[in-house]
């Protein structure tokens, strides 16, 4: 037999059978087998493929002797190996005692099989000659091929070892038999020895009375663990019941530790809420604080006028102050009204503490001041050197009312014990139209430039009583 590699035409048809290696499931075909085979080796008859090449076939087939098969029963079939390596038609022939071992034809006489008609059998011999292989004997070469079935099942069925096999499959599976008879041999010699031993050893006969002691030892000792074990069962019931009661308390702290947490997070998600609020509400309290802190250090009076100065000239409210022809009138005369606004605010706040003799109409940039003889003075203009002389009434008696109002602060600093350091003082000295040096007329023979100068000076010391005012009084708009 061969692995199926398309052998000669003719010499396997489609109805022939085809016959694969139960183990690797290599094809396998039939061809001849010579007859120079010895008879007496007797070996096996399904060969790998080019195993047997071209030659003719003696004893093709035959069963295994009762006992080889006795042998063989204890062997259980392999599983399809597809990694089992294959013998290519191309290679060189081997003899065929090297692949499957083969019994004497009378041995093979021996077996019967059931015919397909379901009759019993009697197996022919398995001696094949080269006749019934040629092509022109085709009967005789279909009896053999179904007579080498039958034998492949009968083995099969005897040995448990799915038939056929590859020749390096049948390698395999013997490497493996030798594997498991060598284990079983030195299981044998083991148990042989263990007999062997157990045979040597000396046994000491007992009397009737020592086995009636020995009886009776034992059959206290049954009693006593009889006891025992009913002792065990009786306290078993106890501690089963003793559990099945715990069991039952153990459920009722389960509920309670489970209604306990659900009131716990319950309890806990409140808080959390509660605690949130509070920081919310302290959060908006703070913030409150500090505004309300921050609004008792303001003074209305900082925020709403503004002095500044603006390169030679002095500004209130980014309002340039100054007789140049650079500024117009309408810049100046506002200026005057928010000097002269500042001015009375502060005064009206002491009255009637401050003595407000001079009187001033904050009216925005048409600002009018009333002296101590009830005459009254505009304090705006277009006015010139030739046309001036209300206007510069009106400056005059601006600061007139500005040093009084200085000499009231410094007076009030001496009630309140404040150190003269501390205490306000002018950074330019007024005197009557003079401010720091400069005289605040246009008329008079005085300059523009030193009017400007003499006007910066003066919004410099409204400046100064501005922060004296701030920081002695928490302002609040008279009712």
């Amino acid at each position: 037999m061969k692995h199926l590699t398309g052998g000669k035409g003719g010499a396997v048809g489609q109805s022939v059978p085809r016959f694969s290696c139960q183990e690797c499931l290599g094809a396998l075909a039939v061809v001849e087998v010579s007859d120079r085979l010895p008879v007496s080796g007797m070996h096996a008859s399904a060969v790998q493929g080019s195993v047997m090449g071209t030659s003719r076939m003696d004893n093709s087939y035959v069963v295994l002797s009762k006992k080889d098969r006795s042998e063989g029963l204890g062997i259980p079939p392999h599983p399809p190996s597809a990694a089992s390596p294959h013998i290519e038609p191309n290679q060189p022939a081997t003899p065929i005692e090297s692949s499957y071992i083969m019994l004497p034809p009378p041995t093979a006489s021996i077996y019967q099989t059931s015919s397909p008609e379901g009759d019993d059998a009697q197996l022919p011999p398995p001696s094949v000659n080269s006749s019934s292989f040629s092509p022109g004997n085709n009967s005789g070469f279909f009896s053999s091929v179904t007579v080498l079935k039958r034998a492949f099942d009968i083995a099969t069925s005897q040995t448990q070892v799915e038939q056929p096999l590859c020749l390096e499959c049948m390698r395999v599976l013997s490497d493996k038999m030798d594997f498991e008879i060598e284990d079983i041999n030195c299981d044998i010699k083991a148990y042989e020895v263990y007999l062997q031993h157990l045979e040597h050893e000396s046994y000491s006969i007992l009397s009737e009375a020592d086995f009636q002691n020995e009886k009776h030892k034992i059959e206290e000792e049954e009693k006593k663990l009889k006891a025992d074990i009913e002792e065990a069962e009786k306290q078993y019931t106890e501690v089963s019941s003793e559990m099945k009661n715990l069991e039952t308390k153990s459920k009722q702290f389960e509920e309670l530790e489970e209604r306990y947490w659900q009131e716990f997070n319950s309890f806990q998600f409140q808080l959390t809420s509660h605690q949130e609020e509070r920081d919310a509400t302290s959060a908006k309290i703070e913030d409150s604080q500090a505004h309300i802190e921050m609004l008792k250090r303001t003074n209305v009076l900082n925020d709403a006028f503004f002095i500044s100065q603006y390169g030679a000239f002095g500004t209130i409210n980014n309002l340039r102050l100054g007789h140049t022809h650079v500024v117009e009138w309408d810049e100046i005369n506002a200026a005057w009204g928010q000097a002269a606004l500042l001015l009375h605010t502060m005064a009206q706040y002491y009255t009637p503490k401050f003595q407000y003799r001079i009187k001033i109409h904050a009216v925005g940039s048409y600002t009018r001041i009333t002296d101590i003889n009830n005459k009254t003075h505009k304090l705006f203009g277009p006015a010139n050197v030739l046309f001036s002389s209300q206007y510069d009434e009106a400056m005059t008696w601006f600061l007139t009312c500005l040093q009084e109002f200085a000499e009231f602060a410094v007076s009030l600093d001496k009630e309140k014990n404040v150190p003269p350091d501390k205490s306000l003082k002018l950074p330019y000295k007024i005197d009557g139209d003079k401010v720091g040096g400069y005289r605040v007329v246009l008329g008079d023979f005085n300059t523009r430039e030193n009017s400007t100068k003499a006007l910066k000076n003066m919004l410099c010391n409204l400046k100064w009583v501005l922060y004296w005012f701030i920081g002695t009084t928490s302002f609040a708009v008279p009712s």
